[in-house]
């Protein structure tokens, strides 16, 4: 576990880094993407849009094209799995504050990862029937959810690993790529 916390520390700072290029200057992020018919997530291989719940979409440096997740559980599990890409330029996470029925993210409601914050550890249920870490841009709207759902706010980094790759978060076991 102590890994697992490690590389979030080592992700989030290389997302604060990544905003910055050449001499300090700030660049410019990729702009979050709508999934569409031909988005498929990363570790399961099935259509994004699909798939209820909140979602997630990776930038890697060189790709134009983000890596899709059909839930943030996913998004957040390919930062700490070892073996997976350490380029990471952008990670977007829906922001469930939007979401016009609490259950769907609403088009265009994309928050950075570290800007957000996270209800974890609830009754909530995501794209692929697990227990799902759902975020948030506003704090307020994550304690509204929290309340009704249970589980705990945190900041991205902080959401333990247990809740996005173990047992304590309704996985069998880590996400595999097919």
């Amino acid at each position: 576990m102590k890994f697992m916390r490690t590389a979030l520390l080592a992700l989030t700072a290389v997302l604060g880094l990544a905003a910055c290029g050449e001499g300090g200057q700030v660049a410019t992020l990729p702009t979050p993407r709508e999934p569409g018919p031909d988005s498929v997530g990363y570790f399961c291989g099935m259509a994004v849009a699909e798939h209820p719940g909140p979602k997630g979409q990776v930038f890697l440096r060189g790709q134009s094209e983000p890596l899709w997740f059909t839930s943030v559980r996913d998004a957040l599990a390919f930062t700490i799995l070892p073996g997976e890409p350490r380029t990471v330029v952008a990670l977007y996470v829906s922001d469930m504050g939007r979401s016009t029925d609490g259950r769907e993210p609403s088009p265009g409601a994309w928050v950075q990862a570290r800007d957000a914050v996270f209800v974890a550890g609830g009754t909530a249920v995501g794209g692929m029937g697990a227990r799902e870490v759902v975020p948030f841009a506003d704090r307020a709207a994550a304690e509204r959810f929290r309340q009704v759902n249970g589980g705990t706010i945190y900041r991205f980094g902080e959401v333990p690993a247990n809740l996005v790759l173990g047992a304590d978060g309704g996985l069998a076991s880590a996400p595999t790529r097919h």
